[in-house]
């Protein structure tokens, strides 16, 4: 009898997580237009206090940094419109007057630098997270998001990424080749990018409706 009651509270406990969730994210889906663009402009925000944590590289101008899983959540959470509109906040706004890109820096210059293939990369991603969260709910699962984040993160992010490093590359005169390119705009990232497509995905399992 015991037992029973147990399992009783047990799925009392889930349905009502089950519930809440539901609620929350239809809640989010059904905000007015002021309230998304105000969580847009918050996620920009975390976005920029993320891309602080920096872990600079002595052979490469792309630093490590923390604000590409503040990317990959604004899909999630805010959709592919406001989660878009989110990182077209963070870079128009670091480009005309917050210095929030990674190092407290901002300006143009960071557009048009080395990592500017990766800010509109951010922007894209941004949308094709939110797409797939908002069109598929079956995508919900974990291993169905790490899959759809991780196409985000290491194809829609990296191609104009790299893209943008090689354009700088080569306006600074500089010689290289396919694999000092990876060396100096993929390779190092991979295993600090496979960490925060995991725990995007993590947080997708935990806290969006698979229906």
């Amino acid at each position: 009898m015991g037992f029973e009651i147990g399992g009783n509270k047990m799925n009392i406990n889930m349905e009502n997580y089950y519930s809440t969730r539901k609620n929350v994210f239809e809640r989010i889906q059904d905000a007015s237009t002021a309230t998304k663009v105000i969580m847009s402009l918050i996620m920009a925000c975390i976005t920029g206090i993320m891309a602080q944590i920096i872990i600079p590289l002595p052979w490469t101008p792309v630093p490590i940094t923390a604000q590409t899983f503040a990317v990959l959540c604004s899909g999630l959470f805010l959709g592919k419109k406001y989660g878009c509109l989110s990182q077209i906040f963070y870079v128009v706004l670091g480009v005309a007057f917050i210095p929030w890109f990674g190092g407290m820096t901002g300006g143009i210059e960071v557009l048009l630098g080395s990592t500017g293939g990766f800010l509109i990369g951010f922007i894209i991603a941004a949308y094709f997270i939110g797409l797939i969260t908002e069109k598929y709910a079956h995508a919900r699962s974990f291993t169905k998001m790490a899959v759809v984040i991780g196409v985000a993160n290491f194809a829609i992010i990296y191609i104009p990424g790299l893209a943008g490093l090689a354009l700088f590359l080569s306006s600074q005169g500089m010689a290289f080749g396919i694999y000092d390119l990876l060396m100096m705009g993929l390779i190092p990232f991979i295993a600090g990018d496979i960490v925060k497509i995991l725990g995007a995905a993590a947080l997708s399992k935990a806290f969006l409706p698979k229906d």
